[in-house]
Parts: structure tokens; sequence; C-alpha cells
């Protein structure tokens, strides 16, 4: 199983890109909210309770992936760069396909704030994400969170990544063509197609 860590600050179209990369090459897609949204109408979002519960359900998702043989998962996940307890988790949501010897690769998405901010609001945001169906709500939200935590890596800091010995691949996600995205994705990682 070929694990790929597609990560970014919201709306930066990680689920996008994500099914299109899965169009092209037969792996599986697991967004981050397949494990946000039925959490929300128990827990509240960041709450500890929601932070185990919501990482057991990924990491299982993960490993039984490995267990499964699928040939391939698209993982979509935000995180803050400078929370260590983060990157701690993520670190161990992969070792399970590391355990495997498994190729893990990440590919971290880019766009500025206005474009991701009008983004929200979008079909493919409405129509998988329950909680981002309040558009201002959603878009105070990204906001809020970049005043508070770093999305993405800082090109200035020399060899900054998310999984130190993993491929890590950085685009820019700017425009509104999720499919180009992919295709660069496939061919830079040198992914089989169907």
């Amino acid at each position: 199983m070929h694990l790929i860590c597609v990560t970014g600050p919201p709306a930066v179209g990680k689920m996008t890109v994500g099914r299109a990369v899965c169009d092209l090459t037969g792996f599986r897609l697991f967004h981050n909210h397949m494990s946000i949204e039925p959490l929300l109408g128990v827990y509240d979002f960041g709450t500890p309770s929601f932070r185990r519960i919501n990482a057991m359900i990924r990491r299982e998702v993960i490993a039984e992936s490995v267990v499964a043989g699928l040939p391939g998962l698209v993982f979509t996940f935000a995180i803050d760069l400078d929370d260590p307890r983060e990157l701690e988790q993520l670190q161990e949501l992969v070792e399970s396909v590391e355990r495997a010897g498994a190729p893990v690769d990440v590919v971290e998405l880019c766009a500025p704030q206005h474009v991701r901010l009008a983004r929200e609001g979008g079909a493919d945001r409405m129509d998988h994400k329950r909680s981002k169906r309040d558009v201002d709500w959603a878009r105070a939200h990204v906001v809020d969170l970049e005043s508070r935590a770093r999305f993405t890596t800082d090109p200035a800091r020399d060899g900054e990544r998310l999984l130190p010995g993993h491929r890590h691949l950085r685009l820019d996600n700017d425009h509104a063509d999720a499919r180009r995205t992919a295709e660069r994705i496939v061919t830079e990682l040198g992914l089989a197609r169907l």
C-alpha cells in the first residue's frame, strides 16, 4: 500500500485534489472530514475527547488499509507545524505503513488566503463538510485558525519536512484545476496510472 499524505491549510483543495489523484491511480480517499464530521455531533471540535477519538479513527483506517491490501490511500489533513503534539500524532498515523515497508509521501498544497476564503461555500465543501455550510463562520474560522497555527512549511527553513525521510512535494494550488495539480502529483511521485 502506498500512502499519500496531502496537507495544507483549510480550503487549499486537499480533498478535491486527493479525489483527482484517486481518479488517476485507483487509490482510495480518506479526507480529514470523514473522521471529523461524525464526531462533531458528540464532541466539540478540538476538545481532548474529540482529538483522541479522531486520532484513533484515523490511525485505525490507515492501519487497516495496509492489512486490506489497498493499492494506495490518499489521506488529507491540516496540521499545525508548530505543535509538537500534532507532528507526533502524524508520525503515529504513518507507523503502520512504515512497518509494512510501504511508501509514504507528503504532498503539501499552498494557496493565498484570499483564494482559499473564496473557496468556502463551494459545492465540494458543502457536500462533504457539514460543518462548513455556514460560509461566514467557515471563513472566519479559517482566519482564526491561521492566526493561531502555521499550516505550511517555510521555504526559508532549509529542508523543513513534515515526515523526515519521506518525499515531500510542495505545490501551489491557487488555481481551480484540481486535475492539473493531481497530474503533477502522479507524475512527480511516479505513481502508476489506471
